[in-house]
């Protein structure tokens, strides 16, 4: 999966924004969601905020970790 980092506070841990859409069939129209997923990031990568980046499902690290950055797609603004 590829996304957005929009967070990067919490130590070893980024939370990633990506865009998906669904069809509503009773009104016949596309309906545009996020969902913002908790992922694991690793000292050799080290992510930052504006980022683009792909993550992978992994083993579950933590309660809510089940994803690690495996690379950097495009760097944000700096």
């Amino acid at each position: 999966m590829e996304g957005l980092v929009v967070s990067d506070r919490a130590k070893k841990t980024v939370i990633v924004e990506s865009e998906y859409t669904t069809f509503l069939k009773k009104y016949e129209r596309s309906l545009r969601n996020t969902s913002r997923i908790p992922a694991y990031n690793p000292e050799c990568i080290n992510a930052k905020t504006g980022d683009t980046v792909a993550i992978a499902g992994t083993r579950r690290l933590s309660k809510t970790k089940s994803f690690v950055v495996t690379k950097i797609l495009k760097a944000g603004a700096k």
